[in-house]
């Protein structure tokens, strides 16, 4: 949810394509996750420890999220940019 509404409010600000293609990339990456395990294909494709794979992803992406969103918050060109980046 959070990446998803950055997404909304780079986009809606027209900010610079990292910020938006990032937020982008980590909600599509959430949502395939999700949709793994709503499909219980975890279970099937037993070759990989899925939920460390989740963790790893949480960290990764709450990493990049922290630093586009810094770099959005000193820059803020406008005010739609400032939103997605708090």
């Amino acid at each position: 949810l959070v990446a998803g509404v950055a997404f909304l409010c780079f986009a809606a600000s027209r900010a610079p394509g990292a910020c938006t293609a990032l937020a982008v990339m980590e909600a599509t990456i959430t949502a395939l996750f999700f949709l793994l395990y709503l499909l219980r294909l975890d279970q099937r494709l037993s070759g990989l420890f899925w939920p460390l794979a989740d963790v790893f992803n949480s960290v990764v992406a709450a990493l990049f999220l922290l630093v586009v969103c810094l770099f959005a918050v000193i820059v803020r060109t406008n005010n739609g940019t400032l939103a997605g980046g708090v």
